[in-house]
């Protein structure tokens, strides 16, 4: 069978990856993918406080080698730590240990209190490094990394068409939503709201399938036999694997002093 992504041919700087306005994005991007893998990996697997804020550190210093907003950078930053700051003023209450004080009736545990600052900290280290090395990525340059890097082909397309069309449904979802607003719709705790509600989604699923039946119809009319044909060239140099090796040794030595340290103490 043909390739996923066939032929190697180069094609811009810009296009397959390289960014030289800045030092991370001039690497090889299978390079950078790997790496923040590996990093979320380690860092998920500190225990103590002061190596996460060592690794979190190590994610600042990598953010300042990219060309990204530091103003966006953090709002998306924001963004992520509103997903699971709900489980981290929990974990003080539900986690057993010494308690601090009270609220409502509940203990609040140092244990938690510290486990939570862990995982908070750990989190973002994880985000902002991996927003720093995937950053100047492209959609279509990171499906024709990962498929590079071996990854299975259905994941890779998969992904490749999400990211095409999720603002295709998002936009087919505003047009039926404001196609029930011209009728006089008014969203209210009623019956007729939750039922109009899953008339919407299930309209916009069929819509769905019926729009990804024609993009069907039309890749195969251009000629579409299961793979994309990829033409850009990525190189791997001496520096990229200078990058990579310095990468493991340094975050498998801050796990390493991470274990000492609880084995010590």
């Amino acid at each position: 069978m043909s390739h996923l992504f066939g032929h190697d041919q180069p094609l811009s700087v810009k296009d397959n990856g390289f960014n030289p306005r800045s030092f991370v994005g001039s690497f090889d991007p299978r390079v950078r993918v790997v790496a923040a893998g590996l990093f979320a990996v380690m860092v998920v697997a500190l225990q103590q406080i002061e190596f996460a804020l060592i690794a979190f550190a190590i994610a600042l210093g990598t953010m300042f080698l990219t060309d990204l907003p530091l103003r966006l950078t953090l709002k998306r930053m924001a963004a992520m730590d509103g997903f699971i700051i709900v489980m981290l003023v929990m974990l003080p209450f539900t986690t057993p240990g010494t308690p601090m004080f009270s609220m409502f009736g509940a203990d609040a545990s140092k244990e938690g209190l510290l486990h939570a600052v862990l995982i908070g900290i750990r989190a973002n280290a994880v985000v902002l490094m991996m927003l720093s090395l995937l950053s100047g990525l492209t959609p279509v340059t990171l499906g024709h990394t990962l498929y590079r890097l071996r990854c299975p082909a259905a994941l890779v397309h998969l992904m490749m068409f999400t990211v095409r069309y999720i603002s295709v449904l998002h936009d087919e979802y505003h047009r039926l939503r404001m196609a029930m607003k011209l009728r006089g719709f008014k969203a209210r705790n009623t019956i007729h709201t939750y039922r109009s509600f899953g008339y919407l989604f299930g309209m916009l699923l069929v819509r769905s399938l019926e729009r990804a039946e024609r993009v069907l119809e039309a890749m195969k009319l251009r000629g579409f036999s299961g793979h994309f044909p990829m033409i850009d060239h990525l190189v791997f140099r001496r520096r990229d694997a200078a990058l990579g090796a310095g990468f493991v040794v340094l975050i498998v030595l801050l796990v390493l002093m991470d274990r000492v340290y609880v084995f010590t103490y």
